[in-house]
């Protein structure tokens, strides 16, 4: 099949420098975490750290298509964008079951779980964030933020992107129990969206694949608007 005529994602898969056959690996790679989950505490390292590579791939390739969005027609675009994110959907699912009666990879996973609901939702739109987020980095979120106020104050930064940016590092810095300042906890409560205020309601109980998917749907339906 000639290159113009395959799958946007297939042909994000090569501008990363992967091959076709890559995405193809997401169900084995699924598979194979629910193997490990049902094995003793001595892998759980393991399979953290195979959710996490997972979790990576999925956020650079929601980072990919925006940089490659020129390039792309609107609908190629918007094709691709709603393919990453059943993908994320899925991720969820069996996120979900292999969490499900383990406490010991609750308290591991919990917060990897709480930033793919919020890409679902579209409540974060930036996916470096999601990962510091996932990965339970407030450092990181922290470093992430003052890098934001510096580039802002030279115009490197569009307001608009840092007011965005900043309200999802705020945001997964309280997920994250981390205390704010007063003036940030008012810029949060100034500038919070549609999509993260019904992520913060939903996501005080993760409740069940429902619930999930209903926060899911309405971020769809807010981005429409």
């Amino acid at each position: 099949m000639p290159f113009h005529d395959w799958p946007v994602s297939r042909k994000l898969v090569l501008r990363q420098g992967g091959s076709p056959s890559a995405e193809r690996n997401y169900p084995i790679c699924l598979a194979f975490s629910l193997k490990m989950a049902s094995r003793g505490k001595s892998e759980t390292s393991k399979l953290k750290q195979n959710l996490e590579e997972q979790m990576d791939r999925l956020m650079q390739q929601l980072q990919d298509l925006e940089m490659c969005r020129d390039d792309l027609e609107p609908e190629e675009y918007e094709e691709t964008k709603q393919e990453t994110l059943e993908q994320l959907s899925e991720f969820n699912e069996s996120l979900k079951k292999i969490m499900s009666g383990d406490m010991t990879l609750v308290d591991e996973l919990s917060g990897m779980q709480l930033a793919i609901q919020a890409a679902i939702s579209q409540a974060f739109k930036t996916p470096e964030v999601i990962q510091m987020f996932a990965k339970k980095q407030p450092g990181q979120l922290r470093t992430r933020l003052a890098e934001m106020e510096r580039d802002v104050i030279v115009g490197k930064l569009p307001r608009d992107v840092y007011t965005q940016q900043k309200v999802e590092v705020l945001t997964a810095l309280r997920k994250l129990e981390e205390k704010l300042t007063l003036e940030e906890e008012a810029f949060l409560s100034a500038n919070v969206s549609a999509a993260l205020s019904q992520f913060e309601k939903v996501s005080r109980d993760l409740g069940t694949g429902d619930k999930v998917l209903a926060l899911a749907s309405s971020g769809v339906e807010i981005t429409k608007k």
